[in-house]
């Protein structure tokens, strides 16, 4: 609603700022323009202008009525007043007829102020996706299986702990339980980082978010949805999100000293000339306007938006998504990257390393492979497109392929034992020759290496943090030379870890694509996220890296600190040009048209500077 309005105030004011304007062309250019002809040009912008003002204004009078109730002066009020405080100056001089009005100034700056809200309205409504994008996992229908063995389909918030649901081959479990069927195959990636699909016993907890990968089988609900881990994270992410949300912007922080300032120094010159210096109430207001005017916090309005609308589509280009408003400015600030494992470090997928194995035991294997879904045959699939699928394959939940005596599968499938069983494999087995192996790794990205010796060289610190095996994380740390490593971590343990490095001044960067991850990046100062990842990471991110890789992170570090400095620069010009042109305006030797040039100057230089941090480099 609030985004419907905000784009029908710009639509007004856009349309009321145009036609004033050319109306005011007209009064400026037309020297030799009658009393008569310009007292209806002034008119004609009235009758635009005043209710495009009244009506496009609401948002910013609105908001600064509030802050006022809130005893709080905020920067809605120095724009609200700046814009009626023009409207009337423009009014009384189109009552008297006199030279110029500045109805136009009004309706342009609400057009540009509204541009800007609406624009950090839409990137701001995106962060609140996250909790929505993971109770939608809850709100799928499921399978319950009734006593008398009849099978009803119903929302999953309906189902009670204690019932048993059915769960179908590549079907996402819903609702945390136990598993009921005598063997069963869960892929856990989106929920530990495991790189493999995990089988589990009769008895085993499986939580929701798994996927069965094996045979149908049957789940006993242990808690309702409302009770469950995914609505224990989804009031995670809502603690973790509010506590990001007071995260002030520079502008707002700036806005909360100069504001008042702004409004003293208008007050001020009003008296000054009315009381101090005798003039008439209407002579004293045209100093008072000018100062108001010219002290209007326009350029420090969009200090901050302008760099951030240059700077986020320069990201755009390059790969990168930038979803929050204040996104640019806490990576700025982050000295410290924590990276999950599998999909993010790792391509998340296993890679059939080369072997002894003979191009004949590989397109068999691959024969075979084409009748399951399991990662590792998929893999070896991939290694050999070309290889028919084979005839009557049968795949036995948990152990295997098997075509009447050709098998691939684990170890004990094919009558071998795995020397190396902590490594990613698969057996394949044909009657008369020795089993042979097939090793897999889970591909290290191209670019890791390379980003995080970029990271080193921007000062940050990196550690390692998944929810995957002690074995595979060491391994993949040693290799990248990442010294704070952990393993086995939960979604808990995670936010946890994340809470307790800023508790020691550490400013937290956190890097996933996870399901178990969406805690951390909401609770950490700024997060990212591959594309490749899970909906729920993405939403929850600051920024998505597009690019399909980590290449992108040190550059989004890079240009987030370059549009700081700029943001700094421009905030340093707007209070600096106030510094010098506040004294002239309360002496009255600024008349409200020039206050009005003077501004716009400013905020064009503000603008102009903000176009730098779109350069590379």
């Amino acid at each position: 609603a609030e985004t419907r309005s905000l784009t029908r105030a710009l639509g007004i004011a856009a349309f009321g700022a145009m036609n004033v304007m050319l109306v005011s062309v007209a009064v400026w250019v037309g020297s030799d323009m009658g009393e008569a002809t310009r007292a209806a040009m002034h008119w004609l912008a009235a009758l635009i202008g005043l209710p495009t003002i009244a009506i496009a204004g609401l948002h910013f009078y609105r908001r600064a009525w509030a802050g006022i109730r809130a005893r709080r002066v905020n920067m809605d009020v120095a724009i609200s007043l700046a814009v009626l405080a023009t409207a009337a100056m423009s009014l009384s001089e189109a009552l008297r007829n006199g030279p110029y009005t500045w109805f136009d100034g009004a309706t342009a700056l609400l057009a540009l102020l509204l541009a800007g809200r609406l624009l950090e309205r839409a990137a701001r409504a995106r962060a609140g996706r996250s909790v929505a994008e993971l109770l939608a996992l809850q709100r799928a229908s499921v399978r319950r299986l009734g006593h008398d063995g009849r099978i009803e389909e119903v929302p999953a918030e309906q189902v009670r702990a204690g019932e048993t649901v059915l769960l179908a081959a590549g079907e996402r479990l819903a609702l945390d339980g136990i598993v009921e069927s005598d063997a069963a195959q869960f892929d856990l990636a989106a929920l530990t980082g495991e790189s493999l699909p995990q089988p589990l016993a009769r008895g085993s907890r499986v939580a929701a978010g798994a996927v069965n990968m094996g045979s149908a089988a049957v789940v006993r609900v242990t808690q309702a949805a409302r009770d469950g881990s995914l609505a224990a994270m989804a009031r995670m992410l809502e603690a973790a999100t509010a506590a990001r949300g007071r995260f002030a912007g520079i502008g707002e922080r700036a806005s909360r000293i100069y504001v008042p300032v702004v409004l003293a120094v208008s007050l001020a010159t009003f008296l000054l000339w009315h009381l101090g210096l005798g003039a008439d109430w209407r002579a004293a207001l045209v100093p008072a306007v000018a100062a108001l005017i010219i002290t209007c916090p326009c350029g420090l309005a969009i200090a901050v938006p302008a760099v951030q609308a240059v700077a986020v589509g320069a990201m755009f280009r390059r790969g990168l998504l930038v979803t929050s408003p204040t996104a640019l400015e806490r990576i700025s600030g982050c000295d410290h990257v924590v990276l999950d494992k599998t999909g993010t470090l790792t391509e998340g997928r296993p890679v059939l390393l080369q072997g002894d194995w003979s191009p004949a035991a590989l397109r068999g294997a691959a024969s075979l492979a084409q009748a399951s879904r399991h990662p590792l045959a998929r893999a070896l699939v991939a290694a050999c497109p070309d290889a028919p699928a084979a005839i009557g394959a049968v795949e036995l939940p948990g152990q295997g392929i098997v075509a009447g005596q050709v098998r691939l599968g684990s170890a004990a499938l094919v009558g071998t034992t795995d020397a190396d069983a902590e490594g990613m494999a698969i057996w394949y087995a044909e009657p008369g020759t020795p089993p042979v192996r097939f090793a897999f790794a889970d591909a290290v990205r191209p670019d890791a290496a390379a980003t995080l010796v970029e990271l080193g060289r921007l000062g940050l610190s990196v550690e390692l943090l998944s929810g995957d095996r002690a074995q595979a994380v060491g391994a993949l740390a040693d290799a990248l030379g990442i010294a704070l490593r952990t393993a086995a971590a939960t979604p808990e343990a995670k936010a946890a870890r994340v809470e307790a490095l800023q508790r020691q001044g550490r400013r937290v960067l956190m890097v996933g694509d996870g399901i178990n991850d969406a805690p951390a990046l909401a609770l950490a100062q700024a997060s990212a996220a591959p594309e490749s990842g899970t909906d729920l990471a993405r939403t929850t991110a600051d920024v998505v890296l597009r690019q399909g890789g980590l290449a992108g992170l040190a550059e989004t570090i890079s240009l987030a600190r370059r549009a700081q400095r700029l943001v700094w620069q421009n905030i340093v010009f707007s209070l600096t040009y106030n510094v010098l042109a506040v004294p002239l305006a309360v002496a009255g030797l600024v008349t409200p048209l020039i206050a009005a040039i003077v501004m716009a100057s400013s905020s064009l230089a503000v603008t102009l500077n903000a176009l730098r941090a779109g350069r590379p480099g």
